[in-house]
């Protein structure tokens, strides 16, 4: 029996036709540790009663719909702020540690930058077209705090493959009005849409001030204009870490990549004020590859 808290776990951006879906996730599921469950999401423990549940149609377990709607009214609770609530939750079982990342999660409600009906606040990730998700809340935690350090006031932070917007504009808070946070996503559409999303949150007057921008282009090659970057986060895996990321990382700056095929790790990336490169494996993900718009568009 395939145990559901494991599926739902990673937080994927985007997301194959659901035969697809089957093929990498039951490719991976039976590896013998997923540390990221174990040491980071307190999912399981809300998913625990699924386990032993028969599988559902696998369009709806991969892209986080109808299945969970236990877990939906959990986290809605009978209070009037459920952004809040998720946060809250978040930090109850131990996924955020820090006070000013979860600050920024409850700052930039989760449910601007989903697509209307579905639920916001749920602990999955969510389909937002065009082959793509927003990632699962607890991955957004995961590497808000990974980067945290890096998304100091002034600081210069970008987001490869920012979909709905929700990261960057979370990133846009962090490093404030003398920061810089900059979204690269190939999807035209969904540049537009996110462009829409975040003038709707409290993120709009850096929007309109400028120190927030999403912008159409291949994020494997970064956004040279405003670098370098003290922090870059990348929503899809890698086969190999993007040269062109790592020339645009800052001297003293971090980046978080998920790097891999079948087997991937979520790798934090720090540039030494020598210039030299430090890698190390934060906790075993799995994604979908980090490709061009055309076969992202096909399905891969």
């Amino acid at each position: 029996m395939m145990n559901l808290s494991t599926v739902i776990a990673y937080g994927c951006r985007y997301y194959a036709p659901p035969i697809k879906q089957l093929l990498n996730y039951t490719s991976f599921l039976p590896l013998p540790h997923h540390r990221h469950l174990q040491r980071r999401s307190p999912s399981s423990v809300f998913y625990s009663s699924f386990n032993n549940l028969k599988l559902p149609n696998f369009s709806l377990l991969l892209t986080g719909n109808s299945l969970f709607s236990r877990m939906e009214r959990f986290w809605s609770g009978s209070g009037t702020n459920k952004n809040k609530q998720m946060v809250e939750h978040l930090q109850r079982y131990g996924v955020i540690s820090s006070k000013k990342v979860a600050e920024v999660m409850e700052t930039i409600d989760r449910a601007l930058f989903v697509p209307d009906g579905t639920p916001a606040y749920v602990d999955s990730p969510m389909a937002i077209g065009y082959n793509a998700t927003i990632s699962a809340p607890h991955m957004h935690a995961t590497c808000l705090q990974l980067l945290e350090e890096n998304l100091q006031p002034g600081m210069h932070a970008l987001d490869v493959g920012s979909g709905t917007g929700y990261l960057t504009a979370c990133f846009a808070i962090m490093v404030g009005p003398q920061g810089r946070a900059v979204g690269v996503e190939h999807i035209p559409e969904l540049v537009a849409s996110s462009v829409k999303n975040i003038e709707k949150s409290a993120a709009a007057p850096l929007l309109k001030e400028g120190s927030l921008s999403v912008h159409a282009g291949d994020g494997r090659e970064g956004w040279p204009e405003h670098a370098p970057y003290d922090a870059i986060h990348v929503g899809a895996a890698a086969a190999e870490i993007p040269r062109p990321l790592l020339d645009q990382l800052k001297p003293g700056g971090r980046m978080v990549i998920p790097v891999g095929n079948i087997f991937q790790d979520l790798k934090v990336v720090d540039k030494n004020l020598d210039g030299s490169i430090s890698i190390r494996s934060e906790t075993s993900v799995r994604y979908v590859p980090l490709t061009s718009r055309e076969a992202q568009l096909r399905g891969y």
